[in-house]
């Protein structure tokens, strides 16, 4: 089977990493995997895998990105694949008008993932037109059937994200040499309940609430640390300003660190006693809380979205009803205090499932 994955780059994120995981279990199961995008700093890390790539401008959110359909059509009937895969809803457009033109009884067959919650519009109705529609969770499942009702529920097909085991399991530690240097870095952590919150610095990844809740414990005589882990967009550092002085006024200087972005994520994560997911709007998955749980942290999180999902399967203690400020503090105390276990990660949340069931949907299509 050749299969062709198109989305507008290959950078960084969560939709170009599962790319790159889907290609290269294609290649390992003997199949081929051809991705198009404009290209990007993981284009060689996609190739390395026996994948190759073919660089097509198809990114711009612009009029004149159509005027690419002919190109791809050609590129299309050139390479035959059996089935094509959009991500994305720019090269969606891009790809449903060159593939409705060709001749249905030899045209590939099409398959589309619907990765986040979507602005509800005519433009983000593309990612609903698949032959076969993947969900990353059940809450993305429902939000297609609510907002695009004409899409036929039978071809929707709920595939969640998955982890590594390997490199995510409860027994896995830092190496001696990197906790070392982290004792170093942080000598104020010893002794200290931990807590973690990983994301980018946006307005919704709940910094406000984790903040009051530092503060709270602190107030409450909790010996408490909390980390903020993510990276600042150039764009965002008037935010950043916004976010040291609310640190100020709560007086919890001396008890709060920002780590700025890290790709040592993992091993922060072992060192956290609770890992924070607060995001003030649903997330469609919440690859992070996933990740934490496979690792036997404790995560607390506000249940809405793809991060309620996970919570209700792996950790009930740690749900929290969104924006609900003092059942945040009461759940954190108690899981502080009675340190419950996560349920242990395994089927349908490994990277194994995630790419059989998505191998599985294109098999249902192939000819």
């Amino acid at each position: 089977m050749k299969v062709i994955q198109i989305l507008p780059e290959l950078n960084s994120g969560g939709v170009e990493r599962g790319t790159l995981e889907i290609a290269s279990y294609l290649v390992r199961e003997g199949h081929e995997a051809v991705v198009v995008s404009n290209g990007g700093r993981l284009v060689e890390e996609l190739e390395r895998s026996g994948a190759r790539h073919v660089a097509m401008p198809i990114h711009r959110k612009s009029l004149a990105t159509l005027l690419q359909v002919g190109h791809l059509r050609s590129l299309l009937t050139r390479e035959a694949p059996d089935v094509i895969h959009i991500r994305s809803r720019v090269p969606g457009w891009v790809t449903w008008l060159a593939w409705r033109s060709m001749d249905p009884a030899t045209r590939p067959r099409l398959v589309s993932t619907v990765h986040g919650f979507y602005s509800v519009n005519p433009y983000s109705s593309i990612m609903a037109k698949g032959e076969r529609v993947i969900a990353v969770s059940r809450c993305i499942r429902e939000y297609i059937l609510e907002n695009y009702p004409k899409t036929d529920a039978g071809k929707i097909r709920v595939i969640p994200r998955g982890i590594e085991p390997e490199k995510y399991f409860p027994e896995y530690s830092a190496p001696a040499g990197w906790l070392a240097e982290w004792r170093a870095a942080h000598p104020g952590l010893a002794g200290k309940c931990v807590l973690l919150l990983p994301g980018r610095i946006t307005r919704l990844k709940g910094h406000d609430d984790f903040f009051r809740l530092v503060a709270a414990l602190k107030e409450a005589g909790v010996p408490v640390h909390g980390l903020v882990a993510g990276d600042t967009h150039a764009k965002k550092h008037a935010y950043m300003d916004e976010l040291r002085a609310t640190v100020e006024r709560l007086g919890i200087g001396s008890e709060l660190t920002f780590l700025g972005h890290r790709g040592d994520i993992r091993e922060v994560m072992t060192v956290s006693d609770i890992v924070f997911a607060l995001s003030q709007q649903p997330e469609s998955f919440g690859r992070t809380v996933l990740e934490a749980l496979a690792l036997g942290k404790r995560v607390v999180g506000y249940d809405c979205g793809g991060v309620g999902e996970l919570l209700g399967e792996l950790f009930p203690p740690g749900r929290v009803a969104l924006g609900d400020t003092a059942s945040l503090l009461e759940v954190t105390r108690r899981v502080i205090a009675a340190r419950p276990a996560p349920a242990a990660v395994g089927e349908p949340f490994t990277l194994e499932a995630m790419c059989r069931s998505t191998l599985d949907v294109y098999c249902e299509l192939g000819r």
